[in-house]
């Protein structure tokens, strides 16, 4: 009788992911810290390693039990639950998140498949945004009730239909049960053990569909790896076995593959169940297993169908124990990587590095800080970017860094800067000897006193928690020593303001600047990287002596260009306007019958001369003071005296305000006489510097 060969898939068996939820809950177990140990569910799609948990203390629980079970956690009832392999909806992340920092005596372990991870980002990371001119959409092509296709789906916030396979799709595209159109845009991605075949079939449709689509390729590498190399097996061989849960999902894939290729195929749990179904004529068996099988499961069935000893399986699962490594990448010494909180401590962090080994982040490899406390930092969940100084594939532990990441990482920007000549923002930390230091991404950078912004032998504490641009001119060999220039980040940055400034410049237009230097002449003028000059003449419609008379250094000024040359880089500018002159200011305010206090400010033999506004005087007629003209004013009227006028004539042409008490009296003559009185006035009245009107220029 021809001898019967087994050939098991070097694919069979646990995937990383698994492998990895597996470890962590049996490394807990092992613990015996007292702690009561949940799953949200089944930890992984196999019934028989699921009972093994639950013999060793394990209780599968739903996600509406997660919150008694954090309130019930206590001192001598604490609680560590963990999230089964295929994820978990978005609201019950955040409840184990908010439950987990409400109460230190519950935690939670997230063994989420990197795989799935992905897609929730993918999911979460398309969501529809406010302000999106078209409608966003999520497509999956996966199995609506399974518990990552539940998980994936609740971290899209939009509309999300789901399609068991490319026959489901097609259907709800003619039927219009999915959106379509050139306003919608639908993100497409895969349930991680979708059969290939299908995914491809589907993204034919996809593409037909929709003219704007993104799609992301989710199907889990070592599945794909695993459903073609069951396709292949299943066309060498005239039995196939194919071990898997139930509930498994890749399982019921690898069935269906398997039973295309191979009529005579069969799915069991373990091996009791192949009872009564093994061909009597089969001599060339294939044993298939899914993502959920355990090892001594398939050991199991491969000694039952071989009368080989059982050396042979580990022979033929050489394959897949080198596809787990080459999925989980490997770790060296002065590796740097992201890893992701497992637990923590008050002493160390452990950190999941998507690898075969354990980070343990300590915390003096944190932070030099003593008083820092790890737990109140840190959750489960966090990512934190470490330096791997050592790695032991005994203890299957790495022992990593965070502070040499964080230098690492910061040295490298520093270096970037100098080699870019970018300049970079920080605070100036202390003032010391020849200069100023700032501290920034954990290196000390020296800004020498010449180097700076303040003047030579200048206080140079003035800059001293001052956020401050600023270049890495020099760094020393080693990286013992960084240099850098205030000076030259500020002629860099004035530079390019001056020439966007000369872009845009033209005569007439306004510029809200700053007072930057006073002269005997004028004011220089910060316009935003560029001077101008305000000549004193400009500054006021009164005769000044100084422009320190008006202004001071850092006022702010509104001023427009009167003239410019680019050649020269030179501007004149002006500040003074027709509407800022005081005799059109007066005009604006005042008119004659108008009724208006003033103040005496002269005594004239004719008459006396009052201020109405700080630049406008008006003249009071001697023949306007009484009722009756008086001889003498300075009997009636004295400086600083206030009275109560009539404005009785405005000349344009003259800038003269005649102003009348007697008007006030009711004694005036007819509108004659009036006007010959005013005439008589301006006669009598010469005029002198300051008394008739406002100053002309």
């Amino acid at each position: 009788m021809p001898q019967r060969t087994v050939t098991v898939a070097g694919t069979a068996g646990f995937c990383f992911g698994v492998k990895r939820a597996t470890e962590l809950i049996e490394a807990k177990i092992a613990e015996r810290d007292g702690s009561h140990i949940y799953t949200v569910g089944k930890l992984i799609h196999n019934d028989t390693y699921n009972a093994r948990l639950e013999a060793a203390g394990v209780t599968a629980v739903g996600e509406g039990d997660i919150a008694g079970l954090a309130a019930g956690a206590g001192p001598d009832s604490r609680v560590t639950l963990f999230v089964r392999a295929h994820g978990m909806t978005l609201q019950t992340d955040r409840l184990l998140k908010e439950s987990a920092a409400r109460n230190p005596y519950f935690t939670y372990v997230d063994c989420t498949c990197p795989f799935v991870k992905k897609i929730h980002r993918i999911a979460e990371g398309n969501s529809p945004q406010p302000g999106d001119a078209e409608e966003r959409i999520f497509i999956l092509i996966g199995s609506a009730d399974h518990p990552e296709v539940k998980g994936i789906v609740s971290y899209f916030s939009g509309r999300s239909f789901v399609f068991p396979d490319s026959a489901a799709l097609a259907e709800a595209a003619s039927s219009g049960a999915l959106p379509a159109g050139p306003g919608i845009v639908p993100a497409v991605a895969a349930q991680t053990t979708q059969r290939l075949s299908e995914w491809k079939k589907s993204l034919e449709i996809i593409k037909k569909l929709y003219t704007k689509s993104v799609i992301f390729d989710t199907i889990c590498n070592v599945t794909e790896n695993r459903q073609l190399e069951a396709e292949r097996l299943a066309a060498e061989c005239d039995f196939v076995i194919v071990i898997g849960g139930q509930d498994s999902s890749n399982t019921s894939k690898l069935f269906s593959i398997c039973s295309s290729g191979c009529p005579r195929t069969v799915r069991i749990a373990d091996a009791s169940e192949l009872a009564g179904k093994i061909p009597s004529d089969c001599r060339k068996v294939g044993i298939v297993a899914g993502a959920s099988t355990p090892g001594d499961i398939i050991e199991e069935v491969y000694s039952l169908m071989s009368e080989e000893k059982i050396d042979k399986v580990v022979s033929e699962a050489e394959n897949f124990e080198e596809m787990l490594d080459s999925a989980i990448k490997t770790l060296n010494s002065g590796d740097t990587v992201t890893g992701t909180v497992i637990a923590v401590n008050d002493q160390e962090i452990k950190l999941d590095l998507g690898a075969k080994v354990t980070g343990i982040l300590t915390a003096d490899q944190i932070s030099d800080d003593a008083s820092l406390k790890l737990s109140s930092e840190y959750k489960v969940g966090d990512e934190i970017e470490v330096f791997v100084i050592r790695v032991s594939d005994i203890d299957g532990t790495a022992t990593v860094s965070k502070k040499r990441a964080d230098r690492d990482k910061n040295w490298h920007m520093v270096t970037e800067a100098k080699e870019s000549g970018e300049s970079i923002e920080g605070t100036v930390s202390e003032a010391v000897k020849g200069g100023v230091v700032i501290r920034l991404y954990g290196s000390r950078i020296f800004i020498p006193a010449s180097q700076t912004t303040v003047p030579k032998d200048g206080d140079l504490s003035v800059l001293v928690g001052k956020t401050v641009k600023f270049k890495v001119t020099e760094i020393r060999p080693g990286g013992k020593g960084v240099i850098g220039s205030i000076r030259a980040a500020v002629r860099e940055e004035r530079k390019a303001l001056e020439e966007e400034f000369w872009k845009n410049i033209e005569v007439g237009k306004y510029y809200d600047g700053t007072v930057r230097g006073l002269t005997e002449y004028g004011a220089f003028i910060d316009l935003g990287g560029v001077d101008g000059m305000l000549h004193k003449k400009e500054m006021s419609w009164r005769p000044i002596r100084r422009p320190a008379d008006l202004l001071k250094l850092g006022d702010p000024i509104r001023v427009f260009v009167k003239s410019y040359d680019p050649e020269k880089r030179q501007i004149t500018l002006g500040y003074r306007t027709e509407e800022m002159h005081p005799w059109n200011k007066f005009k604006a305010a005042y008119q004659v019958g108008d009724d208006i206090d003033v103040t005496v400010s002269n005594i004239m033999s004719y008459g006396a001369f009052a201020h109405i506004t700080d630049e406008i005087d008006g003249l009071i007629h001697y023949s306007e003071i009484a009722a009756e003209p008086v001889e003498n004013p300075a009997d009636v009227l004295v400086p600083g005296q206030q009275v109560r006028v009539r404005i009785i004539k405005i000349d344009d042409d003259q800038h003269r305000v005649s102003l009348s008490i007697k008007a006030l009296l009711g004694e005036a003559g007819d509108g004659e006489e009036a006007d010959g009185a005013e005439d008589a006035a301006e006669a009598d009245a010469p005029e002198e510097e300051g008394q008739s009107g406002a100053t002309a220029e």
